[in-house]
């Protein structure tokens, strides 16, 4: 809590994040604390599978995050249940390696260290527990090394971590995309390396915890790059570790199982072994004082693409003191065919044969990047191409029965506008991702921890170009946005009554959705058109027709899309659902603009609507005004010279204010003269800051203005007498980029207000802003004091593109005020503002 110059304390809690997963293999990491890791841009999240809630976002990289590693990871779960402090490697397209600290007592993260050995991009973390305090990780790059690290963890809170790299091997021009670290079985204290990559082969290296790592054979067999590996726990065998188990996928779909067996034990067995399931022997080595011979165990073919992850289930634990364990015969698999697949050996034969199969049968899905089981193996989840996740858990009693359960999903590019609904019950947020998504509260009636959580109910519109802006109508009758993309075409959507029916079921709302319905609503939902542009409805009164001509059309192909089911949903939706089935059909099209739309906004009585485009002259920059319902144009506003970058109406319609690259901000006087007739004047234009001006947002409660710049400055201006405009004064220079401004009306007999700022380098900052009315009736002085900086592990960790406070004005009954936020690291944000 912050206390500002009023002794008002001011507080900020999140409330909510929305973000989708990097594309990219061996993002994700599930950990032994049964939390999942991932990349998000440049942050890393952390997620409860639990809750499907992300819980928080780490700021530290300054490029991409590739990769995550849990220590100790799901595999180490048996060694993990007494544990206080769990932690996390990432890595980044940078080159640079991060170790963070989590605290399992107070849930608070540490930035303990960073590394910076790779010249390139880290591609994949691998990483064993060989005690309490020490662990072994290996690491590789696109520079075409691979790095062996020993870490010596703190043995209390906070205490001092140490990292020594103990070898770097030179892979050479192919470089190596997936790694696996385990210990050989015997008493050797031997540990084997395995990595694989674009020379389509397995590479063993063999070292001791303080030496060199020495090339100890190559495994070939696959025919395309090797795209994972994941080395078993030792397999025990008469009481003793005897043999330890590779799995390996591929491009070329297929995964294999190697087995490494002490020379000993091999020979001890004799003839007795010889069934389908033996092995064709292989290469031998030597480590230490021990030699192993390698020999393909099973050879599993079932996907039909690029098999991207496999694992080993989590061992399970067969003592109460959770040392000792046994590995259970069972492997994940995820391919770019959509699908995972468990593989397990059948009981009589030996043979290994896929036992369960689960997948995305969605027409929008691209396959998945990895699969990874729950550190009690109980779950499975994947991710995907569109920054997905997928989650299915076994909820049989006595046989396999695998459901598909709630996860956090959100944008996998950057977010460039939101928008609240007019009474606050959701908000739309639109991405270069080339989606739109809704997120609501939704009330637990079930859960007795979390009354409400937020989660994403609909995808309204999934669109060919990225997205740039967004406003939802604020006036009376159906909720309906307007967006603008990559185009030049404004497009305007209206909610189905899928969607309005699914609106009463998110939460104890005391508006009735259906008091905005039209009495002849006859469209239920949106089907996708067959270039991904414009969204076609479907009527109530023709379901029966749209099923038929799809049961003619036969299977599915790349060509032909399936229609939609758009359904009441009584819970928060999965992936599946929101792909497809939650579309909002497309109402009208705006033309008019010369270039890619940049900015939209509506008046607060929802009659008006103001679109700009991407301009680098006077004549393309021009903002056009669209008259809601009609959506004619009827004004056409000329001021700025380069692209309109913000704009708003004044909270008594009377004004729209507009900034520019241009450096330049205009007041506009807008009047209503007929029932289709609008009158408009430039009041003022002027030139307000020495950069591009980014942001701009009214006072609730007056003509007063606040612009936000490139030039790191925050300026208040007011409207004098409808024709001239005062510059109030100027915030103090901040430490980035001003890129997204917000005014929240607190308390209009002192005309105070929060002024939320948002910066380039992704953190926000509260500002009071406060005067008395003068009795003579002129300008008074304004009085401005910074509340809160908002913690970092709050923030955004690059540019805030856009601020919305829910409310225009601080409500009398309540001290809690809700703010969104939006920026280039794909996340949506929800903070909740408390004053006392």
């Amino acid at each position: 809590m912050a206390t500002n110059s009023d002794g008002v304390q001011v507080g900020v809690e999140r409330v909510f994040i929305g973000a989708g997963c990097n594309r990219i293999v061996n993002n994700v990491s599930w950990g032994a604390c049964d939390l999942v890791s991932f990349g998000a841009q440049n942050a890393v999240a952390i997620f409860c599978p639990k809750i499907a809630q992300i819980l928080i976002t780490l700021p530290g990289h300054k490029a991409h995050v590739n990769c995550t590693h849990w220590l100790p990871s799901n595999k180490f779960a048996f060694k993990a249940k007494h544990l206080e402090r769990h932690y996390l490697l990432s890595g980044d397209a940078e080159g640079a390696i991060i170790l963070w600290e989590f605290s399992l007592a107070d849930k608070k993260w540490r930035h303990v260290l960073q590394v910076l050995e790779h010249k390139k991009g880290v591609t994949c973390i691998t990483a064993i527990m060989v005690s309490n305090t020490d662990a072994m990780f290996a690491s590789t790059s696109s520079d075409g090394v691979v790095n062996v690290w020993e870490v010596i963890l703190p043995s209390s809170s906070g205490g001092e971590c140490k990292f020594s790299c103990l070898d770097s091997l030179f892979v050479g021009r192919k470089p190596m995309v997936a790694l696996s670290l385990a210990q050989l079985p015997g008493n050797s204290g031997q540990l084997i390396l395995a990595t694989g990559g674009l020379d389509n082969k397995i590479h063993l290296y063999c070292g001791e915890r303080t030496g060199k790592f020495v090339h100890a054979c190559e495994l070939k067999g696959h025919t395309d790059w090797i795209r994972s590996l994941d080395f078993s726990l030792p397999i025990y065998a008469n009481c003793e570790t005897s043999s330890v188990l590779l799995v390996s996928s591929s491009q070329d779909k297929g995964i294999r199982i190697w087995k490494m067996s002490l020379c000993d034990s091999l020979s001890n067995k004799g003839k007795a072994e010889t069934s389908l399931a033996s092995y064709i022997k292989g290469p031998t080595f030597v480590a230490g004082s021990s030699s192993y011979q390698i020999s393909l165990e099973s050879l599993l073919i079932g996907h039909e693409d690029w098999v991207y992850s496999v694992q080993w289930q989590p061992p399970q634990s067969s003592s109460t003191e959770g040392m000792d364990c046994y590995q259970p015969e069972s492997i994940l698999s995820a391919s770019m065919d959509k699908t995972m697949m468990i593989w397990q050996p059948e009981r009589t034969t030996g043979i290994w044969i896929n036992v369960v199969t689960v997948g995305e049968l969605s027409h929008s899905a691209l396959g998945f990047y990895g699969g990874h089981w729950s550190p009690s193996g109980d779950s499975t989840f994947a991710h995907g191409y569109g920054g997905s996740f997928h989650l299915w858990k076994n909820v049989g009693v006595d046989f396999d029965d695998w459901k598909p359960q709630k996860v956090p999903s959100g944008h996998f590019a950057p977010v460039s506008d939101i928008s609240w609904a007019r009474c606050g019950e959701y908000l739309l947020s639109v991405s270069h991702d080339q989606t739109t998504r809704v997120f609501a509260p939704w009330c637990n009636e079930s859960s007795s921890e979390d009354g409400e959580t937020w989660h994403e109910i609909a995808r309204p519109q999934v669109h060919g170009h990225d997205i740039n802006c967004v406003t939802i109508i604020k006036g009376k009758g159906n909720h309906r946005f307007v967006s603008g993309a990559d185009e030049k075409v404004g497009r305007v959507f209206e909610a189905p009554l899928s969607f309005l029916k699914t609106l009463n079921h998110t939460n104890s709302w005391e508006f009735n959705f259906f008091d905005d319905l039209q009495s002849d609503m006859q469209i239920l939902g949106a089907n996708m058109s067959a270039l991904g542009l414009s969204q076609k409805p479907i009527y109530v009164q023709a379901p029966s027709a749209s099923v038929d001509k799809n049961s003619n059309e036969g299977i599915d192909t790349h060509e032909t899309i399936p229609e939609a089911v758009p359904v009441v949903l009584t819970e928060p939706p999965i992936e599946e659902q929101l792909a497809w089935h939650t579309l909002w059909p497309e109402s009208h099209k705006l033309y008019g603009h010369g270039n890619e739309l940049f900015s939209l906004c509506c008046d607060h009585e929802g009659k008006l609507v103001a679109s700009s485009c991407k301009a680098q002259s006077a004549s393309v920059a021009e903002i056009w005004l669209w008259q809601v319902g009609s959506w004619k144009s009827v004004g056409r506003l000329h001021s700025h010279t380069l692209t309109v970058t913000q704009m708003e109406f004044s909270h008594d319609d009377n004004f729209l204010l507009t900034v520019s690259r241009d450096r330049h901000f205009s007041i506009f006087a807008i009047k209503q003269t007929g029932l289709e007739e609008i009158s408009h004047q430039l009041v003022i234009r002027q030139e307000a800051h020495k950069r591009i001006v980014w942001a701009c947002s009214w006072n609730p409660f007056g003509h007063e203005f606040a612009t936000g710049s490139r030039d790191k400055t925050v300026k208040i201006w007011a409207v004098e007498n409808e024709s001239s405009v005062k510059l109030l004064m100027t915030l103090p220079t901040f430490k980035s980029s001003v890129t997204a401004l917000s005014w929240l009306g607190v308390d209009r007999l002192r005309n105070h207000g929060l002024l939320a700022v948002g910066m380039e380098n992704g953190l926000i900052e509260l500002w009071s802003l406060s005067n008395a009315k003068t009795e003579d009736g002129s300008i008074p002085v304004l009085n401005a004091a910074l509340v809160v900086q908002v913690d970092p592990l709050l923030c955004h960790v690059s540019a805030v593109h856009r601020l919305r406070w829910k409310n225009s004005e601080k409500s009398e009954n309540s001290s809690a005020m809700q703010l969104a936020s939006c920026g280039a690291d794909h996340c949506v944000r929800v903070f909740e503002v408390r004053c006392s």
